[in-house]
């Protein structure tokens, strides 16, 4: 079983439209896939028609793997369920701030809750907290985007400063290009700058700033569901094909 989190200490960066659309394009790969969406907001369960959970009723649920495991809910697509998010989420920092043992803890409860599944995806909340540090001793892979604009940057220096200031794995570290606009002269500098900077952390697939994944919200479904042939679909195929497999697909 492989932990991915996608993680970014900015917002508004394309996190939970990857989250969701990774997720998706690993369960139509065939594989069995458990989003767990642990953000308050819970934008991920949103996107699937997912409600959020009653019966996570408090942060505690990483000692009941029972209850965890209860409340994880079947997408409309094959291979891909979903823990919806619920606002008391918002409570994890307090309650793993009090817990001997968090990282294991956190660890175990995702693997006994996720025992069925091959991929586990965490769709992250954007900061830096005991949940999100947590989150990176847990993870296998740390999913990035990072607009190509100076604020963005910054991000994700003060995100690499965190782990080498924290001797966390800066190998689980996978950042790429969201929201590039190849018009716009910023993003090409900045997109080079970066490449050259962190040559062995960007992936060459990049996600362009499309309309289609704005739609996400209205068509409650991942790209490739209601617009299969568009830019966006194609381009998040190719990141999975990257992260997956090590290689750029040419579809």
């Amino acid at each position: 079983m492989k932990i991915i989190a996608c993680y970014s200490n900015k917002g508004g960066v394309g996190k939970t439209a990857t989250s969701v659309n990774l997720a998706h394009a690993y369960a139509a790969a065939g594989h069995s896939v458990l989003l767990c969406d642990l953000d308050p907001q819970g934008a991920s369960g949103f996107y699937l028609r997912v409600k959020p959970s009653k019966k996570l009723t408090d942060a505690r649920f990483f000692e009941d793997v029972a209850r965890f495991t209860k409340s994880i809910r079947a997408s409309d697509f094959e291979g891909l369920d979903v823990l919806p998010a619920n606002m008391t989420f918002r409570d994890f920092d307090v309650f793993l701030s009090r817990m001997r043992n968090a990282r294991s803890r956190l660890k175990k409860a995702l693997i006994s809750a996720g025992s069925d599944y091959e991929v586990i995806i965490l769709d992250c909340p954007p900061n830096f907290s005991t949940l999100s540090e947590n989150i990176f001793k847990a993870a296998d892979q740390i999913v990035v985007p990072v607009i190509p604009t100076t604020l963005s940057e910054r991000s994700f220096d003060q995100l690499v400063g965190f782990f080498d200031a924290n001797k966390l794995s800066k190998k689980k570290l996978t950042a790429f290009f969201s929201m590039v606009q190849q018009r716009k002269t910023l993003h090409l500098e900045t997109m080079d700058a970066m490449r050259k900077l962190y040559r062995k952390r960007f992936l060459h697939s990049s996600i362009p700033f499309a309309a289609d994944i704005e739609r996400m919200g209205q068509n409650r479904a991942p790209v490739s569901e209601f617009a299969p042939r568009s830019a966006a679909s194609l381009a998040y195929q190719k990141l999975y094909d990257e992260m997956e497999n090590g290689v750029v697909s040419k579809r």
